[in-house]
């Protein structure tokens, strides 16, 4: 009976040490990438299965870092001091990290009174207390980072303000939770547009994106 006990005890303690060591690998850079995706102007159709299926939409796409907090607080900071956490020494903040944010749109979008036709964008904000300004940019980025480079752009660097193709007004509000990941969304999606929303710690701001009038 003892020799039985013996050898249930190892093999608990086996299983439990197996059960230690099982913890997964997960490979992440500091920043993951993120994306944020929407489709509009498209229309449902049905499928000889009886199903549904989303036909002839245009994607309005946003490919960014998306930094996390990790214990920190108060991340923009306040008084002259705002935005220099996250603008690493840029005029403006790459809205995230890593790489320059992206913007790619399949249909014209109409943003703060300008029209962008569809193409490939980058995307920052001008940040002061409780102001954001949205900035759109057609400024030739890099490749691979090259730091001798000091024309084309690699995040927030090298930012020069002659390749700004539109600066518009963000709405920001503060909110009681705190996003611990950095979150590019869409909300109040039509075929008209959508919100795109951008939410950090207890920060949250906005702007609404339009489909251009007589796109089809």
């Amino acid at each position: 009976m003892r020799a039985v006990l013996s050898v249930v005890v190892l093999c608990s303690a086996m299983a439990s040490a197996a059960f230690a060591q099982a913890i997964p690998e997960v490979k992440l850079v500091p920043s993951p990438q993120g994306q944020a995706s929407v489709q509009v102007g498209g229309k449902w159709d049905k499928t000889p299965e009886g199903g549904q299926t989303y036909r002839d939409g245009k994607w309005i796409v946003v490919d960014y870092g998306r930094p996390l907090l990790r214990g920190r607080a108060n991340i923009f900071g306040a008084g002259a001091d705002y935005g220099k956490t996250v603008n690493a020494g840029a005029p403006v903040w790459r809205a995230g990290a890593n790489n320059t944010t992206r913007l790619t749109t399949q249909v014209p979008l109409q943003v703060g009174g300008k029209t962008l036709a569809p193409g490939i964008y980058n995307v920052f904000v001008d940040l002061k207390p409780g102001n954001w300004t949205l900035v759109i940019t057609n400024q030739p980025v890099q490749e691979k980072f090259d730091p001798n480079d000091k024309v084309r752009l690699s995040g927030a660097s090298n930012y020069d303000p002659k390749f700004d193709l539109l600066r518009a007004p963000m709405t920001v509000r503060q909110s009681d939770a705190s996003v611990e990941q950095f979150t590019i969304n869409f909300t109040n999606v039509t075929d008209a547009g959508a919100t795109m929303t951008m939410a950090w710690d207890k920060t949250m701001a906005a702007i609404d994106l339009k489909v251009a009038a007589g796109t089809k």
